[in-house]
């Protein structure tokens, strides 16, 4: 049994509040773990975004029984959650599970550069309300016939993969951003970088990533 010491209650806290976002677009959603030394970080693709999402977390120390160096496996983020101890803050690694196709493929760990053009975070968050209610209102007028899954499909891709100010950033990853809780504070300044065919949103809370589209798939990393 490996067990996952985190730093303090809250670390253990935030990570059962990320994994129960994650739970709540995919009940059956996995997270791949990947971690050295003091450092963990949680992948997660919420389906209702088309990003992947970041927690990092940090240990207090590294695991124990023979895991003393790294750690990479895919899990259940339900039986995770389930086995978050908040008081002791501690986590048991459940079993590896078959990974879904994104787990295969993760951003860069490194080569990110900073990607100008970024509004301010309550531009960020109007941007993101005033898509909501677009949408809302757009499929709200559908007649009832025309109210099928792809003509709603059709209307979100249309409004979520619009960009963010003067950047490429489709409006769906702040949108993600802001559900999973990394835009929660007031004076927090996420920050947007590029590596490849990636665009990272990040913030104290965690990050946002997603492939721009028309890069090949030699800039993405495997592993």
């Amino acid at each position: 049994m490996t067990v996952l010491h985190l730093a303090d209650e809250g670390e253990a806290a935030d990570l059962a509040a990320f994994l129960s976002r994650l739970l709540h677009y995919d009940r059956g959603a996995a997270v791949r773990l990947q971690a050295a030394g003091t450092a963990l970080a949680v992948f997660g693709r919420p389906p209702s975004f088309e990003v992947l999402a970041i927690r990092a977390v940090r240990l207090a120390k590294p695991y124990e029984n023979g895991l003393d160096v790294t750690l990479d496996v895919t899990v259940s983020a339900g039986e995770l959650l389930e086995s978050v101890d908040e008081s002791a803050a501690t986590a048991v690694v459940p079993d590896a599970v078959t990974g879904p196709p994104w787990a295969g493929v993760l951003p860069p760990r490194g080569g990110w550069r900073p990607e100008p053009g970024l509004p301010a975070p309550d531009a960020l968050r109007s941007m993101v309300s005033a898509a909501v209610a677009e949408f809302r209102s757009r499929t709200e007028e559908l007649a009832t016939e025309r109210r099928t899954r792809a003509e709603l499909d059709r209307i979100g891709r249309e409004i979520w993969s619009r960009t963010v100010g003067d950047t490429r950033l489709p409006v769906r990853a702040v949108h993600a951003a802001q559900s999973l809780g990394f835009l929660r504070a007031e004076g927090i300044e996420p920050a947007l970088f590029s590596s490849g065919a990636w665009l990272r949103l990040r913030t104290p809370y965690g990050s946002v990533a997603v492939r721009r589209a028309g890069l090949g798939a030699l800039d993405v990393s495997v592993r």
